[in-house]
């Protein structure tokens, strides 16, 4: 479907040489709103002051990090002949969530055993707090004009997306065709995963499980919405990344909850106290 319409600013403001693009105000917000939410729920159970704040000031430029090395990784075609200093230029755009993921986690896991508290509590406290930052951190790709789907037809358009804000689909009108807001299509899922991990929160689960069922309900929504995208990093051939790594996780998500299920190690629920037997 062809469109003309103007594209959004992508700076957010500019001070002399420094330019601040709003991709890199959009992830600051989700990252910070995320961190008081968990340091909210830390709080509550009752656990030591600024734990949460302390992981956060080490997991996230190592989650940077591990989410730029991810994606040059899988692009390096695209910066190989280009200057150097590309490689570095994350307000740019070109992260990838599930680079993100692996430094978070790996970072959390050696902050866990250095202060002695389960790796599993911390888990499931930030597991509300990733998923809203990751749909919020979707509309930093919308100002970047990235993460779409493939050209949207008319009978598509007039059946649902015309109902949408002007300036959503908008600014998904790139050189004169109209694409699949897929970015939208994640930060809905997402949300309704945040909701969903408040809803299963009230259950007490047992620790662990509110951050398994996280990293399985994401991974099935991007592993279907990554198909319907034209910027997808590739692992072999014609196989996408985001889908292969999503199965994966899926799989490993559920052999982690069943083995620690029937091993007896999930043996607390998630506010710590012991299972009854």
């Amino acid at each position: 479907m062809t469109c003309d319409a103007p594209s959004l600013d992508r700076i957010f403001i500019e001070f002399g040489p420094l330019t601040v693009y709003w991709y890199g105000v959009i992830i600051i917000t989700g990252l910070l709103i995320g961190l008081y939410l968990a340091t909210r729920e830390s709080n509550r159970l009752g656990l030591q002051k600024d734990l949460i704040v302390d992981l956060i000031v080490f997991a996230a430029p190592i989650a940077i990090i591990f989410a730029r090395m991810y994606y040059v990784i899988f692009e390096w075609d695209r910066y190989a002949g280009g200057p150097w200093w590309k490689v570095f230029a994350v307000w740019e755009g070109g992260i990838a969530i599930h680079g993100a993921l692996i430094g978070s986690v790996l970072t959390a896991i050696v902050y866990a055993r250095i202060k002695q508290v389960s790796f599993w509590q911390l888990a499931d406290i930030v597991a509300p707090s990733l998923i809203l930052g990751q749909a919020i951190g979707r509309w930093g790709n919308f100002m970047n004009q990235e993460a779409h789907g493939g050209p949207l037809s008319e009978s598509v358009y007039n059946s649902f997306h015309q109902y949408l804000p002007d300036f959503i689909m908008d600014q998904m009108c790139i050189n004169g065709v109209m694409y699949h807001p897929t970015f939208l299509y994640e930060s809905v899922w997402n949300l309704l995963i945040f909701g969903l991990l408040f809803v299963l929160r009230k259950y007490n689960p047992l620790r662990g499980e509110l951050f398994l069922a996280y990293v399985i309900t994401y991974s099935i929504g991007r592993f279907f919405i990554e198909g319907m995208r034209t910027d997808s990093l590739y692992m072999f051939g014609h196989i996408r990344t985001a889908q292969f790594i999503s199965i994966l996780l899926i799989l490993a998500a559920v052999a982690i909850m069943i083995y620690r299920r029937i091993s007896g190690k999930a043996d607390k629920r998630y506010d710590g106290k012991k299972i009854k037997k």
